[in-house]
C-alpha cells in the first residue's frame, strides 16, 4: 500500500499567575491506520509529566504549568495511507436494538449536541430520505450549505442549536450539527478531532489549525464523514474521539492561565520524500 509521510506538531504557550493543573490531548490515537515515529513531547521550562488514557481510549498529558510563562511543544511524523477515506453508498442504518452496547451513548444527546432539541427539523428535514450512508450524506451536504465558517465566530459556550440558529461557526459546529441531526434520527454519531493535512488539495488560505469531523456507525462499523470540507481527505490523524467537543479538548486547564499563542503544524514531509 502506497503511504505518505506527515510531519504534524503543534506549540502551545501559557502565562500562569498560579502553579495550573492541565491536561494535553495532542497525540496521535492509536486504533487508526498509520504508524507514528520520532515522537517528542517536552515543555519549557522542564516540567514532570504523566500520560495516561481517557475514558474513550484516548492518549493525554497531564503536568502543572509553573507560575509565568510556559510552552508545550509536541512533534512527531506520521506514515499515513495514500488514499481517502472508506466510502460505502451501501452502508445500512442500525436499528437501535441492533446497536452494540457501547454504540447505544453515540446516540444521545450530549454537552454540545442537542439532538433532542433539534429532533423535529432533523425528522423534518431528513426523516424521509432513504435511510443509510446516503441519509448521513445527505445530513453533511445540509450543514456544509447551511453554516458559513468564521473563525471567533461561536465560543466555548455555543451548541449545536445556537450555531443552527446564527448559520456560522468553525469547523467542531460543524460537526456539532451534524452529529446532533444524526442521533436525533437514532443513528449513532461521535465527534473527532484531529490534524488535518492538505494533501492533494488547494490550501485555503487560512493559518493551519486542528481540525474537527464525526464517525457514523452504519451496519457494524464507524464511517468518516465530514460535513466542514464536505468531501474525501488524505491524511487525517485522529487525536481524540468522544462525544462532543467537551470530551476530547486539546486542553483543560484547572484553573485560568492565558493562552499567549497556538500554532498547529501537518504537512507532507518533502525534504524526507527527496532523500535517497
Amino acid at each position: 500500500m502506497s503511504t505518505r509521510l506527515l510531519r504534524i506538531g503543534c506549540a502551545f504557550t501559557y502565562r500562569a499567575e498560579v502553579p495550573t493543573s492541565t491536561v494535553f490531548q495532542v497525540r496521535p490515537a492509536d486504533n487508526q491506520d498509520l504508524r507514528v515515529t520520532c515522537e517528542r513531547l517536552v515543555f519549557e521550562p522542564a516540567l514532570a509529566m504523566r500520560h495516561y488514557r481517557d475514558l474513550y481510549g484516548n492518549p493525554c498529558t497531564r503536568a502543572v504549568l509553573p507560575p509565568g510563562p510556559s510552552t508545550m511543544h509536541y512533534s512527531a511524523l506520521a506514515e499515513v495511507p495514500d488514499r481517502v477515506e472508506d466510502i460505502d453508498e451501501d452502508a445500512p442504518e442500525a436499528a437501535p436494538a441492533d446497536l452494540p452496547d457501547d454504540v447505544l451513548l453515540h446516540t444521545l444527546p450530549s454537552r454540545y449536541c442537542l439532538s433532542d432539541v433539534l429532533g423535529d427539523e432533523a425528522w423534518s428535514r431528513f426523516g424521509a430520505h432513504p435511510p443509510g450512508y446516503q441519509r448521513v450524506r445527505q445530513i453533511c451536504r445540509h450543514v456544509h450549505d447551511h453554516l458559513s465558517f468564521g473563525y471567533g465566530t461561536s465560543t466555548a459556550l455555543s451548541t449545536a442549536a445556537d450555531v443552527n440558529a446564527t448559520g456560522i461557526g468553525v469547523c467542531r459546529d460543524f460537526a456539532h450539527l451534524a452529529i446532533s441531526f444524526c442521533r436525533a434520527l437514532n443513528i449513532p454519531a461521535r465527534y473527532v478531532f484531529g490534524y488535518l493535512p492538505d494533501l492533494d488539495v488547494p490550501p485555503d488560505g487560512a493559518p493551519m489549525d486542528f481540525a474537527a469531523w464525526m464517525e457514523v456507525w452504519l451496519g457494524d462499523r464507524w464511517w468518516t464523514f465530514d460535513p466542514r470540507n464536505n468531501t474525501p481527505r488524505k491524511g487525517r490523524v485522529v487525536i481524540g474521539r468522544g462525544r462532543d467537543a467537551a470530551d476530547v479538548a486539546m486542553a483543560t486547564t484547572f484553573g485560568g492561565p492565558q493562552l499567549e499563542s497556538m500554532v498547529v503544524h501537518a504537512e507532507e514531509d518533502r525534504e524526507l520524500i527527496r532523500r535517497p
